[in-house]
């Protein structure tokens, strides 16, 4: 039996070759039954995965990790048959996962990674949670076991393919991806040389408390309901306080942590209309920017933004829903606090007391599912580099959370060293991940354009490497923001925390040229 033990493996037989691929289904690994090793040619058919045209040709690994018994994590290996780049590249996941991320193992396979990815141990839709209900162990593998024990088998599989381990390990994911790769720094440093964490849930007992905060807000009574029909009139007058406040009105709040909006200009003077709200609506709505707190005043996690409240991917679909109990976080919280938390399918938010059960949540789930540690002096010491990510406008994982994770690495490190090992960006305007108004779109999904000026991927690639750490990268405003290949309609730079974009006052608003990376 093989135990992850990379530099032992040179005792084994001659590595496979990759023209031995499917000699990989007899690889013996503790805990880990091969199910499927096959050799892919180019442009091939992969059983069960839409793929993109003129794919390279590789090696398909698939087994199941069971670390207890009542494990069954599914992961896959693509390995590239020639070519190979010399790297490995970990693919997260969003939500409650239930499935390999085949998408962004496509996109790294296209650039030469071998990667793998895992369902991390249930198969079910991203926004549910069902498969955890009198489950530990499987919320233990979705917490922090599954990305774990899938990178050391694939580090070890690769190794046996090409009689190499990678010359460096990258892994990259948004949302529940982006906490899962915090927990990859904070854990297991080992397992990778660069992580990027994009809008990182890592906060998560807290952020679902304050999902459940923030419930009780807006539909503990029907009066308090704020209709997504006036969404739009809430993100003008966000923007008519705090738009012109970075020196350029162009619908985009740079910095909203600035912004000092008073929604009571937003109060009906007669009767109620799409465009204002009424006394309960406007006691929500505040609420949702404050954030949770508990009795004393003490804050349980940071409120959301003004600025793109009415925009695709932005409230309606997260806070506020089509109608009442429709929204995203609605689904999302009682997944969680059924199933995960109380075990309880009768489980009714408005049951839910701040003081109380962010308490019991924290005692109960906090060690399996937050990724809060700032001590990252293991990854710092052996190189590692971490950059973060989040959109300013962001309805899901709250922009703010991010930002206070950033700081607690700077003062646990200190600023100097800190300078040398993570990164932060904010991005104006846009949401969850993707999307918004504002250009949004800087290699985060893929595994590299190869310019490191545009490319997030290629940005952290090149401070592993070379050590040039990212000071600016320029984002793109597509016509879809999710095509790399789309019409692009304009460009911004990015500056790393707490650097932000001001316009130089000459050139176009849309070329990122144009602009400067400033202190705030």
């Amino acid at each position: 039996m093989i135990k992850h033990i990379l530099p032992f493996l040179f005792l084994l037989a001659p590595a496979f070759g990759a023209q031995d691929c499917p000699s990989l289904a007899k690889l013996e690994l503790e805990g880990t039954t091969i199910a499927r090793a096959e050799a892919v040619p180019a442009g091939g058919a992969v059983e069960g995965v839409k793929t993109w045209p003129g794919l390279r040709a590789f090696c398909r690994v698939a087994g199941s990790i069971k670390p207890s018994s009542d494990s069954n994590i599914q992961f896959e290996l693509w390995m590239p048959q020639t070519a190979w780049n010399g790297r490995f590249f970990g693919a997260g996941n969003g939500g409650f996962a239930g499935s390999i991320s085949y998408a962004q193992m496509q996109a790294a396979l296209a650039r030469g990674f071998a990667v793998a990815s895992t369902d991390t141990g249930h198969h079910a839709g991203v926004a549910d949670a069902s498969w955890a209900l009198g489950h530990p162990e499987k919320v233990v593998d979705f917490g922090y076991r599954a990305i774990h024990l899938m990178t050391l088998d694939a580090k070890t599989i690769l190794h046996v393919f090409y009689g190499d381990a990678p010359a460096h390990s990258y892994f990259s994911s948004c949302s529940n991806g982006g906490r899962q790769a915090l927990m990859e720094a904070q854990r297991f440093p080992e397992d990778y040389d660069g992580i990027i964490a994009g809008a990182p849930g890592n906060y998560w007992t807290h952020l679902l408390a304050n999902s459940a905060w923030d419930l009780q807000a807006t539909l503990g009574s029907p009066d308090s309901y704020i209709s997504s029909k006036k969404l739009p009139a809430i993100q003008a007058a966000a923007l008519a306080a705090c738009d012109a406040a970075d020196g350029l009105k162009d619908g985009i709040i740079e910095d909203p942590s600035r912004c000092h909006f008073d929604p009571s200009v937003l109060a009906c003077l007669g009767p109620e209309t799409d465009s204002c709200l009424t006394a309960p609506q406007l006691t929500a709505l505040k609420k949702l920017y404050a954030g949770a707190h508990f009795a004393g005043g003490r804050q349980v996690f940071p409120g959301y933004e003004p600025g793109g409240e009415a925009e695709l991917g932005g409230w309606q679909l997260w806070i506020t829903g089509p109608a009442p109990a429709r929204s995203a976080w609605f689904g999302f919280g009682a997944q969680f606090f059924k199933n995960m938390m109380f075990e309880d399918p009768a489980w009714d938010f408005h049951s839910f007391d701040i003081n109380r059960d962010t308490k019991a949540v924290d005692a109960k789930l906090a060690r399996i599912l937050n990724a809060t540690d700032p001590d990252l002096s293991r990854f710092r010491a052996r190189g590692g580099k971490l950059i973060l990510y989040h959109g300013w406008n962001d309805a899901a994982s709250v922009p703010r959370s991010t930002i206070d994770y950033y700081n607690s690495v700077v003062a646990k490190a200190g600023s100097a060293e800190a300078r040398g090992f993570v990164g932060l960006f904010m991005v104006p305007g846009m949401q969850h991940c993707y999307g918004g108004s504002a250009p949004n779109s800087f290699g985060q999904f893929g595994a590299g354009s190869g310019d490191a000026e545009r490319d997030m991927f290629d940005a952290i690639e090149r401070w592993v490497e070379q050590g040039i750490a990212p000071e600016r990268i320029i984002a793109t405003k597509r016509k879809n923001d999710l095509d790399p290949r789309s019409e692009p309609l304009g460009t911004r730079p990015l500056c790393a925390y707490p650097s932000v974009a001001r316009y130089k006052g000459t050139g176009s608003t849309d070329d990122a040229a144009n602009y400067a990376c400033v202190a705030p």
